[in-house]
């Protein structure tokens, strides 16, 4: 299976990934676990630009970088590693780009949804749960630390995010909301309950 967080900055998707990753562990499941922007070489690359907060990056430029760095993971890792059975775990992945650059960029949801398909190759997330927060919540999280250029856009900006995301869950079958407002244990909880319904009907 192939399972994406998506979120707010701050919205702990990170933390449940890795809750996942050593749940699926102890199952004895062969699983692996991706970041974007990231993963790979030249993922990592791309990350350390669209992340530097001293530089002035253009909406168009900008998710053209996330969509190579995309595209780089999915044939060097992604692909590969689901042809060998394993559970990916990808903190972040295309749904990210039309919620951030489709949706708040104002780039367009469907020019983002075809790029997407075009940088992918067509190979999407069997799950995508998406860990909903406040805007208040995040900001207050983020306030917390060295924010990154992303993270510096601020309210408005996060507001648009979260309505993207919400237009987004409620056009696709496999995107699935969490409360991620209560604590870490309640949150997996949720998440633990989905995976092992899929487990059983696999």
């Amino acid at each position: 299976m192939f399972i994406a967080f998506e979120g707010l900055d701050g919205c702990g998707k990170s933390t449940q990934l890795e809750l996942l990753f050593n749940y699926l562990k102890s199952l004895n499941k062969k699983v692996i676990k991706v970041r974007e922007p990231g993963g790979t070489e030249v993922g990592e690359k791309i990350r350390s630009i669209l992340l530097n907060k001293d530089l002035n990056i253009n909406d168009r430029a900008e998710l053209l970088l996330f969509l190579a760095s995309r595209a780089q993971l999915v044939e060097e890792i992604i692909k590969p590693a689901l042809k060998c059975g394993y559970y990916v775990l990808a903190d972040r992945f295309a749904d990210s780009s039309i919620a951030y650059q489709g949706g708040a960029r104002n780039l367009g949801i469907e020019t983002v949804d075809f790029l997407n398909k075009f940088a992918t190759n067509n190979i999407f997330p069997d799950l995508v749960f998406f860990i909903d927060i406040s805007v208040e919540l995040a900001l207050k999280r983020l306030n917390m630390k060295n924010k990154d250029r992303l993270e510096k856009e601020g309210r408005s900006f996060l507001e648009k995010v979260r309505k993207s995301y919400m237009e987004i869950a409620k056009t696709k079958s496999n995107f699935i909301i969490i409360n991620g407002e209560r604590n870490v244990n309640e949150i997996f909880s949720d998440i633990k309950r989905t995976i092992d319904n899929h487990i059983i009907s696999k």
